[in-house]
């Protein structure tokens, strides 16, 4: 599976600079090769300047080694090896009537010695939007694509990613969500892993006592509450989403989870490319790019107070540029600047106030 899933983002890395290549109509994506001290290394591709972006992103990254300290904590063990692969994209276009928009697919595994056997595997991923003004039809368009693609797996996954993806890219501390969401998910481990219950469980209980201890709540309760009844489905499985919590999700296998990576990448190119195209030629005022960067600083924001990704690549020793190249190049935060009533700015202000079922 490490094989398939560095050859899938390596493919999308390269399907995805060409469209938004063919978009620009002037800037490249410049590429970085880069190494980390530990093990690993990957390709960060750059576009700046162009006709549509003003900076955006394409970044794989296949990074192994000794588990950091933060992270054999988290999992309550005393040593392991790891190995992340994953494809991170954050695109920042130039005109405040198209959204920025942000993608990322990953694969982890970890090991109890270097070079053995795999002890346990998830996947992660999602996609999500940030428009500075709201277009319902772009939104229903992001949104029904996304559910499409993760249609083709099973049914039930898309209103379980869009309520995850909604909790997840949300400002606590402002009291609203990012953008208009997405889907996102994480933690999801292939049915054919080939694991005990019995390592399941105490998989899970680690990963409980990790987000427990995070929340200040019982780690025992929370388990136990977590259980299911006798009798429970066992098509389904828990996962524990962006807040710590279990949720029920279908059980996959390894070739399901990597074509629901792969269904997705594919869907945010024919998602956003029609977005951009729609919108990039449109005039914009000096008010409007004002507005837009006061809401990327709600961006920088979440990115630097609550993403795991950003997090987590500067704790195991990543690449500095790489990790904040998601930073936008010109934001601003000015004192309790708010939009007139009845605006179309006070119109966006009120969706990311309360998530929308756009599919």
């Amino acid at each position: 599976m490490k094989a398939a899933f560095i050859e899938l983002i390596h493919r999308l890395q390269n399907d995805i600079c060409l469209s938004l290549e063919a978009v620009d109509g002037k800037a490249v994506f410049q590429e970085d090769l880069w190494t980390r001290e530990g093990g690993g290394g990957g390709k960060t591709r750059v576009i700046a300047n162009g006709n549509v972006f003003e900076k955006g992103g394409v970044n794989t990254s296949i990074v192994h080694g000794a588990l950091p300290e933060f992270i054999r904590e988290r999992f309550g063990v005393t040593q392991g090896f790891f190995m992340a692969a994953g494809i991170s994209l954050v695109i920042h276009p130039q005109s405040p009537l198209v959204p920025t928009v942000h993608a990322n697919y990953r694969y982890f595994e970890l090991y109890e010695k270097e070079g053995g056997e795999v002890v346990d595997a998830w996947f992660g991923g999602g996609a999500d939007l940030t428009p500075y003004y709201l277009d319902e039809e772009d939104a229903r368009a992001f949104h029904v694509l996304h559910k499409q693609a993760c249609d083709r797996i099973h049914a039930d996954l898309y209103p379980v990613f869009k309520k995850q993806c909604d909790a997840y890219f949300y400002n606590a501390h402002r009291g609203e969500s990012r953008g208009i969401g997405g889907i996102f998910y994480d933690y999801l481990r292939p049915v054919d892993l080939g694991r005990t219950s019995t390592q399941d469980r105490q998989t899970a209980v680690s990963l409980e006592k990790a987000a427990s201890n995070r929340r200040g709540a019982s780690p025992s309760a929370k388990i136990q509450a977590s259980q299911p009844a006798s009798g429970t489905d066992k098509s389904t499985t828990t996962a524990v989403n962006a807040q710590g919590e279990h949720t029920v999700v279908p059980k996959l296998t390894y070739s399901q989870l990597l074509d629901l990576a792969k269904n997705n990448g594919q869907a945010f190119i024919d998602a956003y490319i029609p977005i951009v195209e729609k919108h990039a030629s449109k005039s914009f005022s000096e008010e409007q790019r004002y507005w837009q960067e006061l809401r990327r600083g709600r961006y920088v924001e979440f990115n630097l107070i609550h993403d795991r990704g950003t997090l987590f690549g500067l704790r195991t020793n990543g690449r500095v540029e790489s990790i904040l190249m998601s930073l936008p190049p010109r934001v601003r935060w000015d004192y309790d600047a708010r939009p007139a009533m009845g605006s179309p700015e006070a119109s966006l202000l009120s969706v990311l106030k309360k998530p929308v079922d756009w599919a």
